[in-house]
């Protein structure tokens, strides 16, 4: 391994822990030691989207199964809307699940 490759691994370190602190720092503070039933409601709330969007999905397909009409722009947008509120829990959960990984979060023994 080269020097210059030495440093860039050194500072990646240092950007890492930094980056660690600071989210540990700003994240903890603010939602308390977390034990598994307090991420029951983030788990429950994405399934709950999930499975509305995905059963408007399955319903707008059956209902142009077999014509060669589209949805409508209400009904992309209807579908666009459920998506996106999904999508945007899915992604909070998933933040929760990377903060509990790099410790910004406590967890309750």
């Amino acid at each position: 391994m080269s020097d210059k490759d030495k440093d860039i691994n050194r500072i990646l370190m240092q950007f890492e822990h930094i980056m660690r602190q600071g989210n540990r720092e700003r994240i903890n503070p603010l939602i308390e030691e977390l034990a598994i039933d307090d991420l029951k409601p983030i788990i429950d709330l994405v399934a709950r989207t999930r499975a509305s969007y995905l059963k408007h999905l399955h319903d707008l397909c059956n209902k142009y199964y077999g014509s060669d009409d589209l949805p409508s722009a209400e009904e992309f947008k209807r579908l666009r809307a459920y998506r996106k509120r999904f999508v945007e829990l899915a992604d909070g959960a998933k933040s929760f699940e990377i903060s509990i990984q790099r410790g910004y979060l406590d967890i309750k023994s």
